[in-house]
């Protein structure tokens, strides 16, 4: 920028852009057929092989990334930036350290060490301390029908007796746990001595 203001700019008056480019375009060939002065050769020739030099670019583009190191907790989820996003159960480990890469709209959970295996991705959450899960993350877990009790109103109960109105005689007599009945007298006698 320094050579290009001082031999185009400096001291010249434009009136458009087309006339800078018109000035800029008639010193290039006059700098190209310059010896550059650090590696002593032709800046044209130098820069002809340089650009030979170049490879393709990539097919996909640069991803530009933050990359942050989390714990997996228990529920299977890491935090990043206040917000909880889900791993699938069956790839955790415990325990666990995830490496997440961040970009403006997404998280990529990525195992570490290894080859680094992706193990999710999600969207970025908008605001913090939101939780962003995919349910498919669960798939599998047991979800409590296989072991879970009738309700209360369903079991079978005795049917309480004249002789024993109390409910907690009731339950366990059904039980089979004898209970004996005592005076509350004693109770005061115990309690004023």
């Amino acid at each position: 920028m320094r050579i290009v203001r001082e031999n185009v700019l400096m001291g010249r008056d434009f009136t458009s852009l087309e006339e800078m480019n018109a000035a800029f375009f008639d010193w290039l060939p006059w700098r190209r057929a310059q010896v550059h002065r650090t590696h002593g050769e032709v800046i044209g020739v130098r820069a002809a092989l340089d650009r030979a030099a170049l490879g393709a670019l990539p097919p996909t583009p640069y991803l530009v990334s933050e990359r942050h190191l989390r714990t997996v907790g228990k529920d299977c989820l890491v935090s990043f930036e206040a917000s909880l996003y889900s791993l699938p159960w069956r790839t955790v480990r415990r325990p666990m350290r995830v490496e997440l890469r961040v970009t403006r709209d997404t998280v990529a959970i990525h195992r570490v060490g290894g080859d680094g295996e992706l193990l999710a991705t999600h969207s970025r959450a908008t605001s913090r301390g939101t939780w962003v899960v995919d349910e498919a993350h669960g798939d599998g877990l047991p979800d409590g029908t296989a072991t879970r009790r009738a309700p209360a109103d369903q079991l079978p109960v005795a049917p309480v007796s004249r002789e024993e109105p109390s409910l907690m005689a009731s339950r366990s007599r059904h039980a089979g746990v004898h209970v004996a009945r005592r005076d509350l007298a004693l109770d005061d006698q115990v309690g004023a001595a």
